[in-house]
């Protein structure tokens, strides 16, 4: 689904360059849920970045479902962006003016034929917010921002949802709410799910985790499941990896 082939990123700064990815080769299949990890600094969001089509490579190949994006015009990246990606912020951007049934709505508005009312409002039900759909964001709370957000990344029904911080406004238990919606997407729709983020309990969770040092892959493992995650049980057990 992903392939990324000697990546690298660097800024000109006068006569100094300053780099940022040094040289970033992976591939991550269909469905699998990784999450990328690191210090402040280290490239991350950079590299998430540059997966989203939401930056350009200085220097290799980037490949969504089959399409280079590192060499498409901006209006064909945007094409592909919004037929194949659903992004979440960890600011979560939402447009002020405009009710969260509107902001779930722009994805598919601009991306899908027809009309998109009923799949936006199966979103926001899908993330338990059916009574604020006619809510302005300054209405609601951090938490149900985060999942107007994500909604919004489901609407069109892309086969990637990437996420920056996604939980990195949020209390704990927003936290938690948030994860386990992107990771029920991750199940049920075989979403491919590329998270960045600092808490280690939520690399935990992924299917794999990649460790970014000064701008290279210093680590690329499975972390084994913690028992307390969920109880197989009940029917919730984690996705292995593809």
């Amino acid at each position: 689904m992903i392939q990324v082939k000697s990546a690298k990123k660097w800024i000109q700064n006068g006569a100094r360059r300053v780099d940022i990815l040094q040289g970033i080769s992976l591939e991550i299949p269909a469905g699998q849920f990784v999450a990328i990890v690191g210090a402040s600094g280290s490239g991350k969001s950079t590299l998430l970045g540059l997966l989203a089509g939401l930056d350009t490579p200085s220097e290799g190949e980037i490949w969504l479902d089959g399409v280079p994006i590192h060499n498409l015009a901006e209006s064909d990246l945007a094409a592909v962006r919004g037929r194949k990606i659903g992004f979440v912020f960890q600011s979560y951007q939402l447009i002020q003016t405009l009710t969260a049934l509107e902001n779930v709505l722009l994805p598919y508005e601009l991306n899908v034929e027809g009309s998109g009312v009923d799949q936006a409002r199966r979103m926001l039900d899908e993330v338990g917010l059916s009574e604020r759909v006619d809510h302005y964001p300054v209405q609601l709370s951090g938490g149900e921002q985060q999942r107007v957000a994500l909604a919004r990344a489901f609407v069109a029904s892309p086969p990637i949802v990437m996420a920056d911080e996604p939980t990195g406004n949020l209390d704990s238990a927003n936290g938690r709410m948030v994860l386990d919606l992107l990771l029920e997407r991750n199940r049920k729709a075989g979403t491919t799910l590329v998270l960045v983020t600092h808490d280690p309990d939520i690399a935990g969770r992924a299917d794999r985790r990649i460790v970014l040092k000064d701008g290279r892959i210093v680590e690329d493992s499975r972390p084994a499941p913690s028992p307390h995650d969920e109880n197989p049980a009940q029917g919730n057990e984690w996705p292995s990896a593809h």
